[in-house]
């Protein structure tokens, strides 16, 4: 028995030592993914979605760029939002929480987000949570300046159809 833990031992350090080296726990920090296609044609659809949209304290003052937004299930559901901002209304001021109703097609559990900004200014998101009738709300904790030109974000499907993203 005393040599089977001291065989085991060894082996759980290394799991451990892995396991926080984040190589087998999932990313979760955003991750640009310049392959993200878009599938604006699933956008007829019977279903609102709430998103509420924490912009960080430390992003600057306000953000004149283009801000659009994508997420959707595994099963390759999408919902594409193609422009949130609007300078004139202050969207996405430091501080702030910005909500959209957004219309699209009907989801299963929403476990990918992208972000795409185009501009300027930057912009630091903290958090972005998405409400659906059908499905648990989904919070995606960004907390870093979205980059320039290029969809930006989580995916934690598990992709059980021909998917989308």
């Amino acid at each position: 028995m005393m040599r089977a833990v001291i065989y085991l031992l060894p082996l759980t350090f290394i799991f451990f030592t892995i396991a926080d080296g984040k190589r087998i726990l999932p990313l979760l920090q955003p991750q640009p993914l310049e392959s993200f296609k878009v599938n604006a044609t699933q956008n007829v659809g019977s279903c609102t979605y709430t998103v509420s949209i924490r912009t960080s304290c430390s992003s600057t003052t306000y953000t004149r760029d283009q801000i659009s937004l994508a997420f959707g299930d595994a099963y390759g559901n999408q919902v594409y939002a193609p422009r949130l901002d609007d300078p004139s209304s202050r969207t996405f001021e430091s501080c702030s929480t910005d909500t959209f109703q957004i219309k699209g097609p009907c989801t299963y559990q929403i476990c990918y987000l992208y972000l795409y900004r185009s501009g300027y200014d930057g912009w630091k998101p903290e958090s972005v949570t998405v409400y659906g009738y059908y499905t648990k709300a989904a919070t995606f904790n960004y907390n870093v300046f979205i980059p320039n030109g290029v969809w930006y974000g989580f995916d934690f499907c598990y992709r059980r159809g021909s998917a989308s993203a």
